[in-house]
């Protein structure tokens, strides 16, 4: 199951004006991909054109992130939302961002919907292909993100999109494969060397152990850290060094 390269990528530009959140510079110097938020959970114009600007600089793949419209509770509140709904709000961010990736110079290379969208997503079928349809109409040859084993990757297959399996360094699991919701104990990691086992077990075993103890096959291809997370840049720093010194080269799909 052990790979010879995987990617890792980090949410980016959650940030307004000239208030900055976290430590997206510096990440970018360890990270593959970045997914930058697209105004609606977070971000603003200035933002998203200064982190593109960033991430282009530092040679890092340009993803969109698009979020729920809910800048109070950062995209991670659920809402009801029908497919259409989901739709038309992720055709409108990936087209921001691109507007502003092309502007740069950039390409646009992945789309990862953000928090409860992202969640939703993972189990809801219809919110699934809803974003898979936005992005099969707006860019086909975009990569969709989404939770390994997900109703996300199954509809963007269905969509015949390009897709990665995506693992999280930062967060524990259920045994169903989902992720612990934030609102539970647990939910997760901030010891950075809990982080780098599971990263390494996933990776190369292809399993995540379970906050029930029991172990869960997954598919990994990219990794994310949350960049929003207290502990996004040591992480980032201790996984890349730690799969690089077991032959796994970090690089974007």
């Amino acid at each position: 199951m052990s790979k010879n390269s995987i990617d890792l990528n980090c949410d980016m530009g959650e940030s307004f004006g000239a208030w900055r959140m976290g430590n997206d510079e510096e990440l970018l110097q360890y990270v593959s991909s970045a997914n930058i938020a697209c105004g609606f959970h977070a971000s603003d114009p200035a933002t998203m054109k200064q982190t593109v600007r960033l991430a282009l600089r530092s040679g890092v793949a340009v993803g969109a992130h698009p979020g729920l419209p809910d800048l109070a509770g950062f995209g991670r509140r659920e809402m009801a939302v029908s497919g259409e709904e989901v739709c038309d709000l992720v055709v409108y961010q990936i087209g921001a961002l691109a507007a502003f990736a092309k502007a740069e110079g950039a390409k646009l290379h992945h789309v990862k919907p953000h928090g409860a969208l992202y969640n939703m997503a993972a189990t809801n079928q219809e919110l699934a292909e809803a974003i898979a349809e936005a992005v099969s109409k707006v860019k086909p040859e975009l990569i969709l993100y989404g939770l390994a084993g997900s109703e996300l990757i199954r509809a963007g297959e269905k969509y015949g999109i390009r897709t990665a399996s995506e693992v999280f360094a930062d967060r524990t699991y259920q045994q169903d494969g989902t992720l612990t919701p934030r609102s539970q104990p647990n939910a997760l990691i901030n010891d950075h060397r809990q982080a780098v086992q599971q990263v390494l077990r996933m990776v190369q075993e292809g399993t995540v152990l379970s906050q029930q103890g029991t172990e869960v096959a997954i598919k990994a291809d990219t990794i994310c850290i949350h960049g929003d997370g207290p502990q996004a840049l040591p992480f980032a720093i201790r996984i890349r060094e730690r799969l690089t010194s077991e032959g796994i080269h970090i690089s974007a799909l």
